[in-house]
């Protein structure tokens, strides 16, 4: 069961999420991901709840070596796709530029 203040904080992710997918640069997925934590582009890294573990640790250790910071979705990968807007499930996510969103000083690392 979620409490409030951890469903509000999702909320509010949520919404700043939709403006970065409408003003911002994103990849959806784990291998666009894996590509710009190695490119180093990738400036925030949201994963889903139900994400397995051993491609959670893989994605940390990456964003640890890229210096980006690593938020974990409190929702599944259902959720987190309809939070950006798709029809599909999506367990990884990166945000390379965040536009208009103020979502890179507000959410903290986890």
């Amino acid at each position: 069961m979620v409490n409030k203040k951890a469903k509000k904080a999702s909320e509010s992710l949520a919404g700043k999420l939709k403006l970065v997918i409408k003003s911002g640069k994103y990849n959806l997925g784990y291998r666009s991901t894996l590509k710009t934590l190695r490119s180093g582009k990738a400036k925030l890294v949201l994963i889903s709840k139900n994400c397995p573990p051993l491609r959670k640790s893989e994605i940390e250790y990456y964003a640890m070596l890229a210096k980006a910071r690593v938020t974990h979705f409190e929702g599944g990968n259902n959720e987190l796709g309809t939070a950006c807007g798709k029809y599909f499930r999506c367990s990884v996510m990166s945000v390379t530029d965040a536009g208009d969103s103020d979502i890179l000083h507000t959410v903290r690392s986890d």
